[in-house]
């Protein structure tokens, strides 16, 4: 085990007891923590994606409710956030909510940690005013570190409660992940419901800097934990990544241990992108290399343009965590198989539901 040194001894993503702990029964969620997708089985999920959708017809049709009214949310992050940050605020405050931010970041000013605060008391701080925390960290495994440090001090007053994972340096991102498979599920919904084609394999490409990005990490072992055990529909996942940046060795080793999962590595993104339903592009992060000469060596690997979408398969779905620099060319926004801002629609949805059942309000 190795992020900051603490955390670093933290960084395997749960403990083994708590490995699909979330099932399709309401009451494993209530009052229980979210740090990684391996705490999800695929009842689990399936139970996330109906609320989801539930969410998304609240809003459409009464824009929310009040099951969260005198619930307070703390959000606290550590590092920047447009898209995880405001949708946590809206699904909160869409179910009647309200949100206390901490900017934790260099140029924040609302956390104690420029004085030397350590983050697990300033958690813990603020679960006294607050019912549910959302934390993203620079350190890999710190939201574990938090989460149990602050579960061991409940254990004596019946205080804790439950924490989500908004990102833990480089290490995993579930939430990004849970709007993800959402938005595959959605987007592909007529072939992964059609019978005639039951026995034909997922195909998804994972495009770019596999090795930095947490969002890519937990989308793999989300996809590879989402296959029931009566399901006949195999996933190919084909990752492509400049040499340098290829998928982690833990994550292909813990994908692997699923069976109906193939996974095969490219650099040509027109060879992976053949017979491909879903591309998933992800930009190169400047801002987890060392050197600047490293990063311009990779920084245009790989772009998509309205040239690759002409090669690429009819009913290919094209997915970006978002944000975006220039590994996708603003001209693909126009094509009906962008999906990347209809992907950031649903992380509302799906960050209410989480909440909702996170809370005992679903």
């Amino acid at each position: 085990m190795n992020g900051s040194q603490a955390a670093e001894e933290h960084h395997e993503a749960v403990h083994v007891d708590m490995v699909d702990q979330l099932t399709s029964d309401k009451k494993t969620w209530d009052g229980t923590s979210l740090l990684s997708v391996t705490q999800i089985s695929p009842s689990g999920l399936n139970l996330l994606c109906s609320v989801a959708s539930e969410m998304r017809e609240l809003v459409a049709r009464e824009g929310g409710d009040e099951r969260l009214k005198h619930k307070l949310m703390a959000s606290v992050f550590y590092e920047a956030s447009t898209r995880t940050s405001c949708s946590f605020q809206a699904a909160m405050m869409r179910l009647g909510g309200r949100v206390l931010h901490v900017d934790g970041g260099a140029s924040g000013n609302s956390s104690a940690a420029k004085k030397g605060e350590t983050l697990s008391d300033t958690i813990r701080c603020l679960q006294c005013y607050t019912d549910v925390t959302v934390l993203r960290h620079f350190s890999r495994g710190s939201v574990r570190q938090v989460h149990d440090e602050s579960k061991a001090a409940a254990q004596r007053d019946h205080s804790h409660q439950p924490i989500l994972n908004a990102g833990d340096g480089v290490g995993e991102h579930p939430t990004q992940a849970l709007l993800d498979l959402f938005t595959i599920r959605d987007e592909l919904s007529s072939f992964l419901s059609d019978d005639k084609s039951s026995t034909e394999p997922l195909v998804v490409v994972l495009l770019g800097d596999l090795k930095h990005g947490r969002t890519v990490h937990s989308l793999a072992k989300l996809l590879a934990r989402s296959r029931g055990e009566k399901d006949t529909r195999g996933i190919v996942l084909r990752y492509c990544a400049p040499g340098t940046l290829e998928m982690p060795a833990n994550v292909q080793e813990y994908v692997a241990t699923y069976s109906g999962i193939v996974q095969e590595n490219f650099t040509s993104l027109t060879d992976a992108m053949e017979g491909a339903h879903v591309l998933y592009v992800t930009r190169i992060q400047k801002e987890r290399f060392a050197k600047q000469e490293d990063y311009d060596k990779v920084k245009d690997a790989y772009v998509v343009d309205a040239a690759i979408m002409k090669s690429a398969p009819a009913n290919m779905v094209v997915m970006h965590p978002l944000p975006r620099v220039n590994e996708i060319s603003t001209e693909v926004d126009l094509d009906p198989r962008a999906a990347y801002f209809r992907q950031m629609k649903n992380g509302m949805y799906v960050r209410m539901a989480l909440l909702a059942l996170v809370l005992g309000k679903a």
